[in-house]
C-alpha cells in the first residue's frame, strides 16, 4: 500500500506479516537479542523491508541500527522511515539530493482505544471529526489522525532535531482527496534558509489498515 502513496524518486516497500528467512546483521541482532519474539519479528521485517527498498536505488546491504532517537542509522546520503503494526510492515528511502526528508505511518483501521483522541487532538481537530465520520464510515477518522500526526513528527525530527508533541502540529484531513496539511504550531526549523511551517501528505485506509505519508523533495 505504501507505494500507492509515494512515487519515485522515494522507494518502498511492504509486506502484510513477516517472511521467512530475514536475517540481521549482529549489530542490529544486538539491539533486540532480550525482546519478546512481537518486537524481534517487527524490528527484523522492518529491517529487511529497509534494505529491500535501499536495494532499489542500489544500496547494498548493511545494517540500520537503532539512534537513541529510535530512527535508524540510514547510510550516507539517505532519508527514509520505516513503520509497523499487527499484520502489516513498510519503510520508504530516498536519496537525500532528491528527497528531503520521508514519514511514513501505518494503523489498523480501528477507532482508538478511550481516551487516546482526547489525549492527541486540539481542539479545532476534534471539531473536525464530526464532518470527517459524515464523509464515511468505512475509515477509523481518529486513528487516521493519530497516524498523520505520527507521520508529522517522523518527517519533522530529521529536519529539526528535537521534539515534536501531539499538540505542536494541527493536522487537517481531507477526505475527498486522500490528502492531509499539517501546520506546525512551535518554532520551526529553518532548512536551506526557508522555514518549515508545515507539510502535506497523502492517506489511504485499505486492507485493515490506514497508512500515511509524507515526503519533501530536496530544494
Amino acid at each position: 500500500m505504501i507505494t500507492d502513496l509515494l512515487a519515485p524518486p522515494v522507494s518502498a516497500f511492504d509486506v502484510f506479516g513477516d517472511p521467512d528467512g530475514v536475517v540481521l546483521f549482529p549489530e542490529e541482532e544486538q539491539h533486540v537479542a532480550r525482546a519478546v519474539d512481537k518486537r524481534r519479528r517487527e524490528f527484523a521485517t522492518g529491517r529487511h523491508c529497509a534494505r529491500t527498498a535501499l536495494a532499489a536505488l542500489g544500496f547494498p546491504p548493511a545494517p540500520l541500527v537503532p539512534l537513541p532517537s529510535r530512527e535508524p542509522a540510514w547510510p550516507d546520503g539517505v532519508v527514509g522511515s520505516i513503520t509497523h503494526c499487527k499484520g502489516y510492515r513498510a519503510a520508504a528511502v530516498g536519496r537525500t539530493d532528491q528527497v528531503r526528508t520521508i514519514g511514513i505511518d501505518a494503523e489498523p483501521n480501528e477507532p482508538t482505544p478511550d481516551g487516546v483522541l482526547g489525549a492527541i487532538a486540539l481542539p479545532a481537530e476534534l471539531a473536525r471529526m464530526d464532518g470527517l465520520r459524515d464523509a464515511s464510515d468505512k475509515v477509523a477518522w481518529d486513528r487516521l489522525l493519530f497516524s498523520a500526526k505520527e507521520t508529522v513528527y517522523k518527517a519533522w525530527y530529521p529536519l529539526a532535531r528535537r521534539w515534536l508533541g501531539f499538540e505542536d502540529a494541527e493536522v487537517t484531513i481531507h477526505p475527498d482527496d486522500g490528502t492531509f496539511s499539517a501546520r506546525i504550531l512551535v518554532e520551526p526549523p529553518v532548512v536551506d534558509g526557508v522555514a518549515v511551517t508545515g507539510f502535506t501528505g497523502r492517506w489511504l485506509a485499505r486492507e485493515g489498515f490506514v497508512v500515511t505519508a509524507i515526503a519533501v523533495p530536496a530544494r
